[in-house]
């Protein structure tokens, strides 16, 4: 394995039909649900993609299971990918959309736990190791490229162990967005409203006049929605492109997961036709915490032009990713899909209001009765052996 692995150290992926430097132009660049004004504003867009946190492969970090691959190269990518589409929606929980990063500058106490989230350790809860050891349950032996359901799959099961992120994860299925289940699962009774929900009717209705209109109204759970797609069969139908485009102009975007095959970028945002993405395939050394706690995140931004690509040669599997920090940013979003997605004759995805009468009830994923929690419940691929049902996790996909 590591004869193998060796030739991808690193390895930084060119292809053609990458195009690196930013033409001279007047058009607007969209990243995340931002724009930037090419001409005026370049330093503020490169800026605002070197802010996002950037995942590569890395070597040198404890065995895989204890046995297993020391170096995710040349398997690692679309893990990466979806570590930074995760970071990207924990950024917009705790410091929001506009944060943004500066070499060598003191950063919040929040940008330190979110990025210790993500070191290549295996108690450390969106580690590599969790990711590749997780996805044995999915039917993926470590060190196997996953596609980017997948990955949103980990992710979701991951998510459910994560007590300060506190995270609701969907992932939709069969193209399809069920509003009803969202809002099942990401609705949560503060503890007053549960207490007052043991009384009588007219008790809690006589509670709820007294205190007003909001006194029980139910909490939000911030949401993290994924929608795998494929938009063609070989390549990526023309009639998505425009639909595709607009997903990253809403302010809820977190991107999409895509590229080719066996190659998987971070797809942030959109000049003219051309995609711009964040490459994980550059090998760097292991980082771990410091003796004061905190971690050296110079590796772990690009400060490098990002690159770009034609999206008609985007291979068509792809996950878009979008971020709902609070209800009234889910509601955005549905009018923002009715508005600018639905309008399509061949829409990219539905959206509907109520569950399906002929799938299974949905029922929202809830942590697993186990003794230990996150990475120690994750600790071997032996562990999952009694998780391998996906009900034990997730509702069962259709």
């Amino acid at each position: 394995m590591e004869s193998v692995l060796s030739k991808y150290e690193n390895q930084i992926t060119i292809f053609a039909d990458y195009l690196e430097e930013f033409p001279d132009t007047d058009e607007l660049v969209w990243i995340l649900g931002k724009q930037h004004l090419l001409k005026t504003e370049k330093s503020k867009l490169l800026s605002d993609i070197s802010a996002r946190l950037w995942f590569t492969y890395r070597r040198k970090f404890s065995p895989i299971g204890g046995t297993g691959p020391s170096s995710d190269a040349g398997w690692g990518c679309m893990l990466r990918c979806g570590q930074m589409m995760l970071a990207q929606a924990l950024i917009c929980r705790h410091l929001g959309r506009d944060w943004n990063w500066e070499k060598q500058k003191e950063q919040p106490k929040e940008y330190q736990r979110i990025l210790q989230c993500f070191l290549d350790r295996k108690d450390c809860c969106y580690s590599i190791h969790q990711m590749a050891q997780m996805g044995v349950g999915e039917g993926k032996s470590i060190g196997e490229w996953f596609g980017p359901n997948t990955v949103a799959q980990v992710l979701k099961k991951l998510a459910l162990f994560d007590e300060w992120n506190s995270l609701a994860v969907y992932v939709s299925m069969d193209n399809t967005v069920v509003i009803e289940d969202i809002k099942k699962m990401c609705r949560t009774l503060p503890l007053s409203a549960e207490t007052a929900a043991e009384s009588p009717p007219e008790s809690l209705n006589a509670s709820t006049q007294s205190k007003g209109p909001s006194a029980c109204s139910p909490a939000w759970k911030p949401l993290l929605l994924i929608v795998p797609l494929r938009l063609g069969i070989n390549q990526i139908n023309p009639v998505y492109v425009d639909a595709f485009k607009e997903c990253f102009k809403m302010p809820q975007s977190l991107g999409a997961l895509g590229g080719k095959p066996n190659n998987a970028y971070y797809f942030i945002g959109f000049l003219g036709d051309e995609l711009i993405f964040l490459d994980p395939h550059t090998t760097q050394t292991f980082v771990d915490t410091e003796e004061n706690g905190t971690v050296d995140d110079q590796t772990f931004h690009c400060l490098q032009p990002p690159q770009r690509m034609n999206i008609l040669n985007l291979d068509p599997s792809v996950a878009l990713g979008f971020f709902c920090k609070e209800e009234k940013d889910f509601d955005s979003w549905c009018s923002l899909v009715q508005k600018e997605i639905l309008k399509e004759n061949l829409r990219m995805f539905e959206l509907v209001q109520k569950h399906p009468s002929h799938w299974p009830p949905f029922v929202p994923p809830a942590k697993p009765e186990v003794t230990t929690t996150g990475a120690e419940f994750i600790d071997s691929t032996e562990q999952l052996e009694e998780f391998d049902l996906e009900e034990d996790f997730e509702i069962l996909s259709i």
